[in-house]
């Protein structure tokens, strides 16, 4: 639930970076459901299944870094592409200084796009770079990666103030010819919700200027009625609102953890995974992806 430490080291975008790239209002929001036939009068849906999992540094309820337990959890859910968050790569100690984004990948045989909210200066001479922040999993070609900023409070500046920071990720997939965005989040997790307003603000922005199917998942920190969450539902649905609770992993009390659409994409089914993998829940949705007639 919580967004892990360390200070952002940059103001602009960042570029994008694939890694891995050879790896083979108050408002109760619309539900995926309502819209149960996508645009066309004659073109087939694409389906594609899509996760989303806060992975807790690859530790578990039990506090145990486990990866090999991580990557069986996501196994697991036989998805398409996942959005990460809490993503170590050469963090620290509590990770074994390991780079989960590749790792995961290679374990589970995908692409991925690693976005780091934070960027630092490695523990010791020579050393990597010590990086934390959200990645996405696809088994589909990437054709785009970007790391977009939205504003953010560091966790570990003393007296921080809101700033533009990284780790916002977005891909551009091609799945059976349909170009479709995916995006992974992790929301502040401060009882204050001014922060996630301004999150949900600039996330929107960058979602405008995406073209084709839009899919954005993650670790909100908040439940879907949530105030600052309201604008969301002008533009996407919840595709799982009876999946079930997703946080804590052991007996969950909240649903945080969330998979969203746009407008045109079908939602064919979605669960949660009891897992204790983490402290989060993953969710997993299967969609279908409107194609446009030629």
């Amino acid at each position: 639930m919580p967004q892990g430490p360390g200070r952002p080291t940059r103001t602009a975008r960042v570029a994008a970076v694939l890694l891995a790239a050879l790896l083979s209002l108050t408002a109760t929001p619309a539900t995926a459901a309502e819209d149960a036939t996508p645009p066309g009068s004659g073109a087939p849906a694409v389906p594609l299944r899509v996760a989303t999992y806060n992975i807790h540094a690859g530790a578990g309820e039990d506090q145990v870094f486990d990866l090999d337990r991580t990557a069986a959890a996501l196994r697991d859910l036989r998805a398409d592409v996942i959005g990460l968050q809490e993503v170590d790569v050469h963090w620290g100690e509590r990770s074994d200084f390991t780079d989960e984004a590749r790792a995961l990948a290679e374990k589970l045989r995908m692409r991925v796009f690693f976005a780091p909210i934070y960027d630092l200066d490695p523990a010791a001479e020579g050393g990597e770079r010590r990086q934390y922040g959200v990645a996405v999993l696809s088994r589909h070609p990437v054709l785009h990666a970007e790391n977009h900023e939205i504003t953010r409070l560091s966790t570990q500046t003393p007296d921080p103030v809101p700033a533009p920071a990284p780790g916002f990720a977005e891909i551009v997939i091609s799945v059976k010819g349909v170009r479709t965005h995916v995006y992974s989040t992790h929301l502040d997790y401060r009882a204050d919700p001014s922060i996630r307003a301004a999150q949900v603000d600039d996330m929107l922005g960058i979602l405008a200027d995406g073209r084709g199917p839009g899919v954005l998942v993650g670790d909100f920190n908040a439940e879907p009625s949530a105030p600052e969450l309201a604008p969301l539902w002008h533009t996407l649905r919840d595709a799982a609102p009876d999946a079930g609770f997703t946080y804590p992993a052991i007996a969950p009390q909240k649903r945080i953890d969330l998979i969203t659409v746009s407008d045109g994409i079908t939602v064919t089914g979605a669960r949660t995974h009891a897992t204790d993998a983490s402290d989060h829940r993953p969710v997993v949705a299967d969609l279908r992806l409107p194609r446009e007639d030629r």
